[in-house]
């Protein structure tokens, strides 16, 4: 599988390993490896690591990579393990280093806006925590257990990317350690920064191949004092998608634009067991704004809900009370599981492709659903052109199922190529996506990858296999 030769794990090994980490509830090894470390949430790439270390400092982690770099040993640094690429799946089995025990807060900085935080965090107590100090962290992807060491592996995007932009816009400094064990800073909490290449960057959407972050600087802005959504039903998905980028040219520009159709709504219905608060379309926007008086978003607000009815929307319904609000996200944040729970198992791409080509591909995946021979379920962040699709398996055969999921991956990632997108606009390439990435990118892209791969890991032990490498 690799031209690089691999240590296995030996008893000498786990002796030298019981002595960086001396306690048995995090050292794990034989039966005490759940099963749950050979995959990620959709669990499609599956690999058994030969130990699990539990780090809790930076030190630790040192101490591990260093071992392994002297033994060429492979390690695979794991989050929450909510990834659905592989991306954290130890292909070359050796060590998987979780690292969710380092899981605190480190620093609050009001004067500089800024939060210190292990990787360990979870996203959703990170935001919770910042937004009892008046704070506000924008980056929001769907998926609220996930840790923040996680988001920054893979550039994290999520529903206020429109507005505020992806992780990468909001990480001022890491802490990383290097596949050698040296322990390096890159950024910090400086707003400007003009003092040689950016590492800091080249870690973020790296996906753990390139060092392991052990200490992130993250910027935070003040709490927007006053939020508010509209749900706007139109006739089809057509007119829905086309009004977005006129949206996207006025002057009010939300915080969120989604979209979604009624198949999707129903599969959340039915998972979360309450009713979504409006059924007169088969599709919809829905738009987040914030600011800081209600004069304010009401004035972004009734400019975009005009232009909604001017481009043909059935209503413009605004979600003004807590328990609307609340019940229209909640079903949106269910997608995905809700679409998971309504089949025997399923693969999904993350395409993203230029916002004005958003409709052109939605309709793409629905006339595909005949030509595969499978169901396909979409949704996603019309602002900012990044699709979630879904395909489902029900009751094909494995090998049927392969064969019509390989053929309909192709032809997705092909029209995506043709419409000038790329393969993941969030999720990441891991090791499932890893095949669409080397058809999509040029030679000289792959090896200036794998070029920066081997610098900073040239004996190809942290997290092998994934993204560009062979």
């Amino acid at each position: 599988m690799s031209e690089y030769t691999y240590h296995s794990i030996e008893e000498y090994d786990l002796d030298q390993l019981r002595q960086i980490i001396p306690d048995d509830q995090r050292l794990l090894y034989g039966e005490a490896i759940s099963p749950d470390y050979s995959h990620d949430e959709l669990g499609g790439t599956e690999s058994w690591p030969e130990v699990v270390v539990r780090p809790t400092s930076a030190r630790e982690v040192s101490e591990i990579m260093k071992y392994a770099w002297e033994h060429c040993i492979a390690v695979t640094p794991r989050g929450a393990g909510t990834g659905l690429v592989g991306s954290c799946v130890p292909m070359e089995h050796g060590i998987v280093l979780d690292l969710s025990l380092m899981n605190h807060i480190l620093e609050l900085d009001e004067e500089n806006l800024t939060l210190t935080v292990e990787p360990g965090v979870l996203l959703m107590d990170l935001a919770a925590f910042v937004e009892e100090n008046d704070l506000f962290y924008p980056p929001d992807p769907g998926e609220k257990s996930a840790t923040i060491g996680g988001n920054i592996s893979t550039n994290a995007g999520g529903m206020r990317a429109v507005k505020y932009g992806v992780t990468r816009d909001f990480v001022r400094g890491l802490e990383v350690v290097l596949p050698n064990g040296d322990i390096v800073e890159f950024g910090g909490k400086v707003v400007k920064n003009s003092s040689g290449y950016d590492l800091k960057d080249l870690i973020i959407g790296s996906e753990g191949t390139l060092g392991i972050v052990t200490k992130a600087i993250l910027k935070l802005l003040p709490k927007p004092k006053k939020a508010i959504s509209l749900l706007i039903p139109f006739s089809s998905l057509e007119k829905a998608i086309g009004t977005v980028p006129l949206i996207i040219k006025s002057k009010s520009i939300p915080t969120a634009i989604e979209f979604m159709q009624r198949e999707v709504i129903e599969d959340a219905e039915e998972y979360l067991g309450k009713p979504f608060p409006d059924k007169q379309s088969d599709a919809y926007l829905l738009l987040k704004f914030d600011g800081n008086s209600p004069e304010e978003i009401e004035a972004a607000y009734a400019n975009v809900a005009n232009l909604c009815l001017e481009q043909g929307a059935l209503d413009v319904l605004i979600s003004d009370t807590e328990e609307r609000e609340e019940s229209i996200w909640k079903a949106r944040g269910a997608f995905l599981e809700a679409i998971k729970g309504s089949t025997t198992y399923m693969d999904e791409v993350d395409m993203v492709v230029p916002r004005n080509c958003v409709n052109e591909m939605v309709e793409y995946l629905h006339a595909l659903q005949d030509k595969a021979g499978l169901r396909i379920k979409s949704f996603g962040h019309a602002g900012d052109g990044n699709l979630h699709a879904y395909m489902l398996k029900d009751d094909l055969s494995d090998e049927e199922w392969q064969k019509r999921v390989d053929m309909a991956m192709e032809l997705v990632y092909k029209k995506a190529a043709e419409l000038r997108g790329q393969v993941s606009g969030e999720h990441g390439i891991g090791f499932a996506k890893k095949p669409y990435l080397q058809e999509s990118l040029a030679t000289d892209n792959l090896e200036l990858m794998n070029g920066i791969k081997r610098v900073f890991d040239a004996k190809n032990i942290l997290n092998p296999h994934k993204i560009a490498q062979a």
